[in-house]
């Protein structure tokens, strides 16, 4: 019987592994500086010449800037004030003039009546609430402060509808107060300048009666005022017709 042998198995001919390809770190992206580093001038503080150099052009552009509400006494002013919560001058004004011919005194605005008196102002957001404050209000002045607007912010602030920059509007313009009104304009304008940066109206309120000199204080927050409304606006400033732009420490402005 014939003998029977195997070839053996062929072995595959083995495959060089490919070598794995060597990771190359890239190379790190150069750290951002920080605001402060980069920007410097928007955190350096304002020097009181700095200041004092501020609103002395403001002054000598603007010698007595009024405000924009129209009104004929103290009780108007302050009924304008309230109903400008969330609408412009304009707007009110608008409503506001055939109203205060036949209602400015608190007794007159009583005997109007709250239906009535929102035929005045139905063009003015939120009138419904804001006619029931007014008559609320005239109520108050008449039982409480004998139908004179009081001179006090605790007490204006004590009436319907009336807040802390109601009673900073009404104290400094009908009473010559050195208050500072913060609305949306000043706000915008104390934190993008950086004269008074604050997270709240509050905190831009304080910061603003510190830093700005009594001599300019009767009048502060009607030109800070004009300028956020005319020249230092939300969204495309003005800064090309600034009057402060060599001084300003926004460090977006386009100057």
């Amino acid at each position: 019987m014939a003998k029977i042998t195997r070839k053996p198995a062929s072995r595959k001919a083995s495959v060089p592994k490919k070598k794995a390809k060597a990771i190359v770190a890239k190379p790190k992206a150069p750290a951002r500086k920080s605001l402060k580093a980069t920007r410097p001038e928007s955190t350096k503080p304002w020097t009181p010449a700095e200041i004092h150099e501020v609103f002395s052009r403001f002054r000598k552009a603007n010698p007595e800037p009024k405000g924009e509400l129209e009104h004929v006494n103290p009780f108007t002013l302050l009924v304008a004030v309230v109903l400008s919560a969330q609408a412009t001058d304009a707007g009110v004004n608008k409503a506001t003039r055939a109203l205060f011919e036949i209602a400015d005194t608190p007794q007159k605005m009583l005997d109007l009546g709250e239906e009535r008196l929102r035929e005045y102002i139905k063009t003015i957001g939120l009138y419904r609430t804001k006619a029931r404050n007014v008559i609320a209000l005239s109520a108050k002045v008449l039982s409480e402060f004998g139908g004179e607007v009081p001179r006090t912010r605790a007490e204006i602030e004590s009436l319907p509808g009336a807040g802390r920059k109601t009673a900073n509007v009404v104290l400094n313009m009908a009473f010559g107060e050195h208050t500072m009104a913060v609305d949306t304009h000043v706000f915008r304008v104390g934190n993008r300048t950086g004269l008074a940066p604050g997270k709240t109206p509050l905190e831009v309120e304080l910061g603003l009666e510190k830093v700005i000199p009594a001599e300019f204080m009767l009048h502060a927050h009607h030109w800070l005022i004009l300028h956020g409304r005319y020249t230092c606006l939300a969204r495309k400033p003005r800064c090309e017709v600034c009057l402060i732009n060599d001084l300003c420490r926004w460090p977006e402005k386009t100057v």
